[in-house]
């Protein structure tokens, strides 16, 4: 955490130098000390500083100063810093106005010029003032600073963004939080403005892209190799598994993730059958852990970014970016996973990022706090988002088509669900339509066995209804099944198309997909487990057959 901040006005320089030195050798090892002549560029400063979460301790105006009087400065000071103690440097003939600031400013003390000697005139009343302002400090929250209405679509993304590539970020509800109205006027805009992003060194964006706030937070490698070993479309377990092996392995590696890294797994508010981890871990956590691997072990890592196209040359690889420049690469390796499919109800489309979400959505689970809450899906990713969303919500209900979880989930979640009571599993039932104004408020209920509805208050509605592979991007002659996901290894040789596009004399490796030297691994890949385990040993996998193809080109 910076040191708080002593600041000292004075429009005459030697008085300000003075009253500097003498404040710095008392106080420099504890305090930042700043200064200025100006009262309207120390208040411009302000605004800044609050910004990037600097505190003020204490100001040192002069009253006399011909841009403005020093107890005007403090009336304008107060309202940024209103926890500052306040100090006026008065003469003689300045007494009335320092009394009369004491009711109008809540001034703390006024200081005669000249103050000598500091250790009897100056340094007692400081150290007072800082002792006082010491016991009553709480500290700000240093980081990035988000503004914006709860059920705002694109207030959602952003915090999806920030805590999927693990950015710490305070959320300010403007609704709710007192504090959210004054950051919106110490930078002049309005509820029009929102969403709100302020950043840690003090500058702000109103309603920014996603892209906007990854450069400024410099996600992005500034400069990119010329040619890589390897280039991975796709940071989920799979694609990080592949990036460390990668890397650790001598090749030049580019990860490339279009949203955030940890795909659908980094979501997972609890991971509790992964070898290792007999206490479980969360998704954000694995994906941390990968991430600072694979970029300890030299790996780059290259997000938000989507590849729209791969085109192949003379044997190399040339990656197509929606924004950016073309990378080139002597393999690639495919870890987009997949989607949540889209729940085609009246009304669902309304509020999605307003109440409804796709996936987790962690960054939500606090604003379901003492509300109901719904889940729809019966595998393991909606059972995990229950029993995370069960700590906060009234009562959390599971969706589920069938009669039971039995075949869909596992049987540790299972027990768990059972034995949550603020769980219920609502069985042979679908979601008819949903209700709300601004937000999500009501669905109506379909029993699939009577065909009878029931109107239910809903606060939140989180969807896991299966997943399609993420590869409509493709347009390379990638073979794919009649469900979308990219066929690898012997099982291509059953596609009538399959000869016009390999010309090699070998047969394709076990994860290399019908354009040699490009491969797939993870959820993406026809037949894949599913499963995180089995993700991460596809992706590392799949960097033994790069090695085995480049021995041979």
């Amino acid at each position: 955490m910076s040191r708080p901040i002593i600041f000292s006005i004075d429009d005459d320089p030697q008085v300000l130098r003075s009253i500097s030195r003498d404040i710095r050798s008392q106080y420099g090892k504890e305090y930042k000390i700043l200064s200025t002549t100006s009262a309207n560029e120390a208040l411009e400063s302000l605004t800044e500083l609050k910004n990037s979460s600097d505190v003020v301790a204490l100001f040192l105006c002069d009253q006399r100063m011909p841009e403005m009087e020093g107890v005007k400065f403090l009336e304008k000071a107060k309202k940024i810093y209103p926890d500052a103690k306040r100090v006026l440097l008065t003469a003689y003939s300045d007494t009335e106005a320092a009394i009369k600031a004491i009711n109008d400013v809540q001034l703390d003390y006024y200081l005669m010029k000249p103050w000598d000697p500091p250790e009897e005139k100056l340094y007692p009343v400081i150290n007072d003032l800082l002792d006082d302002w010491q016991n009553n400090y709480v500290p700000e929250f240093v980081g990035i600073k988000l503004v914006g209405f709860q059920f705002s679509p694109q207030s959602h993304q952003i915090k999806d963004f920030l805590a999927g590539n693990l950015i710490p970020y305070r959320w300010f509800d403007i609704e709710k939080n007192i504090d959210a109205a004054g950051l919106l006027t110490l930078n002049n805009l309005t509820t029009d403005d929102l969403p709100l992003v302020i950043f840690e060194d003090g500058s702000h964006i109103a309603k920014p892209s996603i892209r906007a706030i990854a450069e400024k937070l410099d996600k992005s490698p500034q400069q990119l190799t010329d040619v890589y070993d390897v280039v991975i479309i796709g940071a989920g377990p799979a694609g990080l598994a592949a990036a460390v092996y990668g890397a650790s392995e001598g090749l030049k590696t580019l990860l490339i993730e279009r949203k955030a890294p940890g795909g659908q797994a980094g979501t997972s508010s609890r991971i509790e059958n992964y070898l290792g981890f007999p206490a479980g871990l969360s998704g954000a956590d694995l994906t941390r852990r990968a991430i600072s691997q694979a970029m300890r072990l030299g790996a780059e890592f290259l997000s938000p970014q989507s590849v729209s196209d791969i085109k192949q040359k003379d044997g190399y690889k040339t990656i197509i970016l929606d924004d950016g420049p073309e990378i080139i690469s002597r393999t690639v390796v495919i870890t987009t996973g997949v989607d949540y499919r889209k729940l085609e109800v009246k009304g669902v489309e309304n509020y999605t990022g307003a109440g409804i979400y796709y996936g987790a959505a962690t960054t939500e689970a606090t604003a379901c706090t003492g509300k109901e809450v719904y889940v729809i899906g019966g595998g393991n990713s909606a059972g995990q988002a229950a029993m995370h969303l069960s700590k906060f919500a009234k009562n959390v209900y599971i969706i589920i088509r069938r009669d039971d979880l039995v075949a869909t989930m596992s049987a540790y979640l299972i027990h768990q669900i059972a034995d949550t009571p603020n769980i219920q599993v609502v069985p042979n039932t679908e979601i008819a339509e949903a209700y709300g104004t601004n937000c999500l408020e009501e669905l109506t209920l379909l029993n699939c066995k009577t065909q009878e509805t029931e109107k239910k208050v809903a606060n939140a509605l989180y969807i896991f209804i299966g997943a399609k592979p993420y590869t409509d991007w493709i347009k390379l002659d990638i073979i794919k099944n009649n469900k979308d996901f990219i066929e690898t290894g012997r099982e291509l040789r059953s596609y009538e198309g399959f000869g016009k596009i390999w010309k090699l004399k070998r047969d394709p490796f076990l994860l290399e997909t019908s354009c040699s030297g490009i491969f797939a691994a993870g959820d993406v890949r026809a037949g894949a487990m599913n499963r995180v385990a089995s993700a991460v040993g596809e992706g590392s996998m799949a960097i033994s057959f790069v090695h085995k193809y480049l021995a041979e080109v």
